[in-house]
């Protein structure tokens, strides 16, 4: 992993990864890039590619050597559990239990989309998102990107997290990107980003659904769906 060979043996900073241009990309080039991408991942690597609003690195959820890469690139504090991103809803019954009877509305209507979700985890993964299983929670999202879905199309769950430092503003503009190319094994270039807001984030236990950070969906959007929920003293 090339992050981890940085630190460990002092990789070449000349080294490039690999770039991958997608503006503009006709169909079958939009396919073999997303082969590409897929490839990196089943290998252990970590890639870069666009969310809705901003850069994010992409890794095998699974693979605990790619997920500490991540951490380590973000500069992540020990014990931070990563996002998850998911193809579809069908994918959360094999990762988190089904803890509150509302919470496939809230699916049905905001995902894909900005719409992030705690959840507990289901017993027994073998995945080490960073907190060493300790939290017995996962946050996960269906993202709302062409390029992202047709990856997550292609593999299990992804671990997520913004190509940002750890408490900087998300990176719109890969020129901006806080890392050795040769940290990661590609770049998925879809030029400057739009700017745009975060995603809501919901906890989801049992007995409630606790607005943890309100987003790109208001609290009047998700009440249209659960009246109950209400505003959070944020």
């Amino acid at each position: 992993m090339g992050v981890i060979d940085s630190q460990v043996q002092g990789s070449d900073k000349n080294l490039m990864a690999e770039r991958v241009l997608l503006n503009g990309a006709g169909d079958s080039e939009f396919n073999e890039a997303v082969n590409t991408a897929v490839r990196y991942i089943n290998a252990g690597e970590v890639i870069v590619v666009a969310a809705e609003f901003g850069y994010i690195y992409l890794a095998d959820a699974f693979d605990k050597d790619a997920v500490k890469a991540v951490h380590i690139l973000r500069g992540d504090q020990s014990g931070v559990a990563a996002q998850v991103f998911i193809k579809d809803v069908k994918v959360l019954t094999g990762i988190a239990k089904n803890s509150n009877i509302n919470q496939d509305q809230l699916f049905a209507k905001f995902w894909p989309g900005l719409l992030s979700v705690t959840l507990n985890c289901q017993p027994g993964l073998s995945w080490d998102l960073g907190d060493g299983q300790r939290l017995g929670k996962v946050n996960v999202r269906v993202p709302n990107r062409k390029f992202l879905n047709h990856i997550l199309q292609s593999t299990g769950p992804l671990v997520a997290g913004s190509v940002a430092l750890t408490g900087k503003s998300v990176v719109r503009d890969l020129a901006k990107l806080p890392i050795y190319e040769s940290d990661v094994g590609a770049i998925f270039d879809e030029g400057v980003l739009a700017e745009g807001p975060a995603s809501t984030w919901l906890e989801i236990s049992e007995n409630e659904i606790t607005v943890k950070r309100v987003g790109a969906i208001s609290i009047e959007q998700l009440q249209v769906v659960i009246p109950s929920i209400s505003a959070p003293n944020l």
